[in-house]
């Protein structure tokens, strides 16, 4: 081995982005495919997720999947005029103009979280633009600022706990509900309240 080899082999490699991509199944996954197919080169620091459609992504995904230690996420859709669900695409563009608002309030860097249209037929495409998402993620570097790191199950345990019960809503005994979705007899309808009878 030669001392320039050995040199190479000693440094660390290169820091690589995480990216989480939320594609639409229609378009911008089988322009994935395509690439793929084509052989075409691109970063392999890219994640992806198929969905049915971008308008399916929801801002908490974007959240969670920075949570979770992306550092950086790209949603693909349709091209406007081409949705398979006619306006899916024009949701995905409303919310993430929301989004970006809100990670900007945040203090999460313009720029980590990107949107763009991809059609089936732009395999070449799909790869320019992960090249170009990937190099963006590399100048803002890792995210850290969203990142939670798990601690116990425990305490996992107790949020699911929290989350279910949060989902389920009060109990019987604190609404007075009759099991059904309705009130009892002598509650009101509005806050669940008991209804007492006046003094005689």
């Amino acid at each position: 081995m030669s001392s320039s080899e050995h040199n190479q082999a000693s440094q660390p490699a290169a820091w690589q982005p995480r990216i989480v991509a939320f594609l639409c199944n229609w378009c911008s996954y089988a322009g994935a495919d395509l690439a793929g197919v084509g052989r075409m080169k691109y970063p392999p620091s890219i994640r992806v997720i198929r969905v049915p459609c971008s308008g399916r992504v929801s801002p908490l995904y974007i959240l969670s999947a920075l949570q979770r230690g992306a550092d950086g996420v790209l949603v693909s859709g349709c091209h406007p005029g081409d949705c398979h669900y006619l306006t899916g695409n024009l949701v995905a563009r409303r919310r993430f103009a929301m989004m970006n608002a809100l990670l900007d309030y945040v203090g999460i860097e313009p720029g980590r979280v990107l949107f763009t249209w991809v059609s089936a037929a732009e395999g070449q495409r799909f790869a320019d633009v992960v090249g170009r998402v990937t190099e963006r993620i590399r100048e803002l570097g890792p995210n850290h600022k969203l990142v939670r790191r798990i601690q116990t199950e425990d305490s996992n345990a107790v949020a699911l706990a929290g989350f279910q019960s949060a989902r389920e809503g009060p109990n019987d005994e604190t609404n007075n509900r009759d099991g059904r979705g309705g009130t009892k007899a002598d509650g009101c309808a509005c806050c669940a309240s008991i209804a007492s009878a006046p003094p005689a």
